[in-house]
């Protein structure tokens, strides 16, 4: 429609002479003050109204015509709409006690979520995608202090899956989408699309009641309601930047007010391949209380002496200068880098003494024990009766306080799953799914197939090598009781006994363990997980805390535990670490190379650090596979995984 000067005074609440006045207005109204009628148009108005009508005039096209790049941004953020609308999904529990959102991130299936929504659902839930068909989903792992979980949806191999974004990319300003089924308004599973800005990153919000942390999360303006709980956060660019999960609310009627906060997907990146290990997954404490002094800085107020750090140098009052290469300035950013990692990963960290930085590499500790996770696991009964909201306490200043989204209830209903479903759930203490991981762990294992069959070599192997150092011959005995070295032509012999009484000690001195460790790689390899009594998939992490990516497989015998570093370029196996006692570092052994070896294939070259320095360099040379002998007694106790 052309904009005339009759429409510019019609938007300004103005008529021209030749407009009919409404119906029912006989006269025109004078103003307050008695000057004239507030239907006249004044002489200023006049001019304004014949310079607007010159401009128009002189212009030749309308003067509120869309500009092209305004309409190009509009085309593309329809189109970034629909190409990712596809991958959001719709999540209802089987039994009708309510549901929440979901985005796919595979082809085959995979999807995360929030814990609080499957937490409600339980096991096995139903899931409606823009399709408009509702698919089978089974639980796969959860993240209890995150606020994440992992699901599997079936009956298809082709899934419309998100791409993964950079949210460390993300700047305040940035538009972004948060999609998903609020308030379950989505009856035909297409979501609802609320459009924003990034409004902070790097937010810290303290966990709810005990447990739920967002740590270094996304704030948004977009609108966040309940049944937006586990849905996607996209950039403009269409690239999943977070899984949204809690919204500051108003006191009255949970309205939202413009407050929304996400899970960070670079954080969900260093849990993901725990998660589709079907573990319950913590995350991480230095071991360490800081507080920030008056100049600003970050100090150690306390420290375990058990910890990692502690033994790594770390004291009271050092100041905390960066972790993982962040600087810390404040506590609130302390804990927001320490809560994006996963317990067992190694950090690099910096602080300061007496003006002089040192930099170290720390193991993290968990932030919770078994019991406490193991304890959020567990699915709550029958949903009670919707209960009028209650009247959330705000901060001090009026703030809205973080909540959670609360979920319509409804009657829950019977619901059995289908029996192919079924079988896709194990359960097993400790773990979200067990299923899910032994298809992690089987896959894994496959590394080892290079170094060949070595399920019938269980006599007790004899390994030659030599030392790098100086080239000294060595010579490795290693059995089912005992593991020995013999170095210097004969000189030096050391044993490490090998059954449950035995005391696993440090032999050689300052390897860490090295005996015991070479007894768990020789164990590996004849019987692999039957050889333990335990063995699963743990994750991944970057080897060493800033090497190439590792899958890690975790297994314990007699107390001692050893993580197995499968390279995830190669497949091959990188290295692998032992641990004597949870309170002491571990033997770390690193392998580079192979060699062909009475014809078998094993690493080459043997490099072993304990703490923070080198033991040694091992290369082997020969290797000799003798058959058990007839008399050979079994082992004293059968293990079984």
């Amino acid at each position: 429609m052309n904009f005339t000067v009759h429409n510019w005074l019609r938007l300004s609440g103005l008529r021209s002479r030749a407009e009919p006045r409404p119906s029912g207005s006989g006269r025109s109204t004078p103003l307050p003050d008695g000057r004239g009628s507030a239907n006249a148009v004044s002489p200023t108005c006049a001019g304004v109204i014949a310079l607007v009508a010159a401009l128009v005039v002189a212009s030749g096209r309308p003067a509120l015509a869309i500009d092209p790049d305004v309409a190009a941004a509009e085309q593309q953020r329809v189109a970034v709409v629909g190409q990712v609308s596809p991958s959001v999904v719709a999540i209802f529990s089987p039994g009708g006690a309510g549901g929440g959102s979901g985005v796919l991130i595979t082809a085959d299936g995979y999807a995360l979520t929030n814990f609080h929504v499957t937490h409600g659902a339980g096991n096995f839930m139903k899931c409606g995608l823009a399709d408009g068909v509702l698919y089978d989903a089974v639980i796969v792992g959860i993240d209890p202090t995150g606020d994440v979980a992992m699901i599997k949806l079936f009956g298809r191999d082709d899934f419309p899956a998100a791409r993964l974004g950079d949210s460390d990319a993300l700047q305040v300003g940035d538009w972004a989408f948060a999609m998903g089924n609020p308030f379950l308004l989505a009856t035909d599973f297409s979501p609802t699309v609320t459009f924003g800005i990034v409004s902070g990153i790097h937010r810290y919000q303290y966990p709810a009641g005990s447990f739920l942390e967002y740590a270094d999360c996304i704030q948004t303006d977009s609108s966040i309601n309940p049944g937006n709980s586990g849905g996607p956060l996209f950039n403009s660019a269409g690239e999943l930047v977070g899984i949204n999960g809690r919204g500051s609310f108003e006191k009255r009627g949970r309205v939202n007010s413009g407050a929304g906060y996400a899970i960070s997907i670079n954080q969900i990146k260093n849990f993901m391949d725990s998660l589709r290990g079907g573990l319950v997954v913590d995350h991480a404490t230095l071991g360490a209380t800081v507080a920030t002094r008056d100049d600003g800085s970050v100090v150690v107020t306390g420290i375990l002496e058990q910890s990692e750090v502690f033994r790594r140098g770390l004291r009271t009052d050092d100041e905390i200068v960066s972790v993982a290469g962040r600087t810390i300035r404040s506590v609130n950013q302390f804990k927001n880098v320490l809560g994006i990692y996963p317990k067992g990963w190694k950090l690099p960290l910096v602080y300061r003494r007496k003006g002089r930085k040192q930099e170290i590499s720390v193991r993290l500790r968990g932030l919770h024990r078994q019991s406490e996770l193991t304890l959020n696991q567990k699915q709550p009964g029958p949903p009670r009766p919707q209960q009028p909201p209650e009247q959330p306490r705000d901060r001090p200043g009026g703030q809205p306080r973080p909540q959670q989204p609360r979920m319509p209830q409804q009657q829950p209903q019977p619901h059995k799953p289908p029996a192919e479903l079924a079988k896709l759930y194990v359960e097993k203490p400790g773990f979200t799914n067990y299923h899910f991981n032994v298809v992690e762990r089987d896959r894994t294992l496959k590394g080892l197939v290079p170094f060949g069959d070595f399920s019938k070599e269980t006599g007790t192997w004899k390994l030659a090598a030599i030392m790098a150092a100086d080239e000294s011959p060595c010579e490795f005995t290693l059995g089912d009781a005992l593991s020995g070295l013999v170095v210097a032509g004969g000189k030096k012999t050391f044993v490490q006994e090998l059954n449950p009484d035995a005391r696993l000690e440090d032999e050689p001195p300052g390897s860490g363990g090295f005996l015991l460790a070479m007894h768990h790689f020789r164990r590996l390899l004849i019987q692999g997980p039957a050889g333990f009594s335990e063995f699963y998939y743990l994750g991944s992490e970057p080897l060493d805390g800033t090497g190439e990516t590792v899958d890690v497989l975790f297994c314990e015998r007699y107390g001692a535990r050893s993580h197995w570093y499968f390279s995830r370029a190669t497949g091959l196996l990188a290295g692998f670490d032992t641990f004597r006692d949870e309170e002491v570092d571990p033997c770390e052994v690193r392998l580079a190379g192979h060699v062909e070896l009475a014809g078998r294939r094993l690493p080459e070259l043997w490099t072993i650090r304990y703490g923070d320095a080198e033991f040694a360099r091992f290369k082997f040379t020969s290797a000799t596979f003798p058959p058990p002998k007839p008399d050979t007694k079994p082992e004293v106790k059968a293990e079984s995984n």
